[in-house]
């Protein structure tokens, strides 16, 4: 299993870069070039989230992305470091968390109807969104 991992500062410049990784290195992984498009998509919105949520917190850890290959499959896993609350635990009067929590659920939504496998898990110590995609094997590694 071979593994790419990025860690950039929490600033939307970064965010290109790393699509543009990730679809390279799914690319030689074996990702079907149909599919590239819905990578490079799929991490913008991940990772963009991060961002948000790094920056709304002030967070000032780096963002992780780590690209793994395995064997018939690609995964992507975008982590941020923002604690996670439960709903009934928010401050009263707090509108902007609620605009938050609505982009922040728009943001999984458009991730959801690009990749078929998603899991999405967050808790006091920050979250993980990992995508995985089929892959099918080289020309290079059949031959």
């Amino acid at each position: 299993m071979a593994t790419v991992e990025l860690r950039f500062s929490a600033l939307p410049e970064h965010v290109r870069t790393a699509r543009l990784v990730a679809a390279a290195v799914a690319r030689r992984s074996g990702v079907d070039e149909a599919v590239l498009d819905e990578v490079r998509l799929a991490v913008g919105e991940a990772c963009s989230r991060a961002v948000g949520l790094h920056q709304s917190g002030g967070i000032t850890a780096p963002v992780k992305v780590s690209l793994i290959e395995e064997e018939k499959q690609f995964s992507i896993e975008v982590g941020d470091e923002a604690p996670r609350v439960a709903p009934g635990d928010r401050a009263p009067g707090s509108g902007d968390i609620d605009a938050d929590a609505e982009e922040d659920e728009m943001g999984l939504a458009v991730i959801s109807g690009l990749v078929d496998d998603v899991e999405v898990t967050a808790g006091e110590h920050g979250g993980l969104i990992r995508m995985t995609w089929p892959t099918t094997p080289s020309a290079a590694t059949l031959g």
